[in-house]
């Protein structure tokens, strides 16, 4: 069992930055990819972005590269998403997932979610 609560979320003005933080707590035995979606009412939840147990591989949606980026701490079970250069139709409610079968955006592989934390980007 692992248990996955995100924070960092907020009110930000387009342009602005945030840091999503996501901490892992409970069982974690076996080597999980962690991963960002986020939901927005009305619409289908979509992938953000991916990170392997070491780190050492990334994988962003088309409209997170270049402004987002995902790192881990595996030492504090914690993984990041800083998000820059945000802009309105980034809103959403953000939750970070883990996977025991692969870097990947498919939300089926994805084994424990968090609750999520609100983004809204709004001047």
């Amino acid at each position: 069992q692992v248990q996955l609560v995100e924070s960092g979320g907020g009110l930000v003005q387009p342009g602005g930055s945030l840091r999503l933080s996501c901490a892992a707590s409970g069982r974690t035995f076996g080597s999980y990819a962690m991963g960002w979606f986020r939901q927005t009412p009305g619409k289908e939840r979509e992938f953000v972005a991916v990170i392997s147990w070491s780190g050492g591989m990334t994988f962003y949606a088309r409209s997170a590269k270049g402004r987002f980026t995902i790192s881990r701490d595996n030492a504090n079970n914690m993984v990041y998403l800083q998000m820059n250069s945000l802009k309105p139709e980034d809103t959403a409610v953000y939750y970070c997932a883990a996977s025991l079968t692969a870097e990947v955006a498919d939300i089926s592989l994805y084994d424990y979610w968090g609750r999520g934390t609100q983004v809204t980007v709004s001047s």
